[in-house]
């Protein structure tokens, strides 16, 4: 049971790695820019990514580090839904596989829940 813990830990911590370092500050995936440009600021889009990215990179160090993992597991659920429900309105255009980011998403969110309030063991400290 601590090893399935462990190992979604480091997954969805990769996830939010890949999403803000490759994805959002190295600018390899220029279509999460063009969904800031189009939610928040045209004009800042590239900084705002960036910062965004920045970000997510600080969350899969806060995952990693194993502080505060209750609310930490709450917060990456409440991120991943407002962003979700942002972009699933005003650029589903702009989303990989549409409305259907919306399903992934949500099953992103149960591996969240499922890692942190059903796997984890309760005497470990991680």
């Amino acid at each position: 049971m601590i090893k399935i813990y462990q190992l979604l830990n480091y997954f969805i911590a990769v996830v939010w790695l890949i999403n803000g370092l490759i994805c959002k500050a190295l600018n390899f995936v220029p279509r999460h820019e063009e969904i800031v440009s189009r939610i928040l600021s045209e004009g800042h889009s590239r900084i705002l990514t960036i910062l965004i990215g920045c970000s997510e990179i600080l969350m899969a160090f806060w995952i990693l580090s194993g502080i505060k993992t209750k609310l930490n597991a709450v917060t990456q659920i409440i991120i991943i839904a407002v962003m979700n429900i942002l972009e699933f309105i005003l650029v589903p255009d702009l989303l990989l596989w549409g409305h259907y980011n919306s399903l992934f998403a949500f099953w992103f969110i149960l591996l969240i829940y499922f890692n942190e309030f059903q796997l984890k063991p309760k005497t470990i400290k991680v």
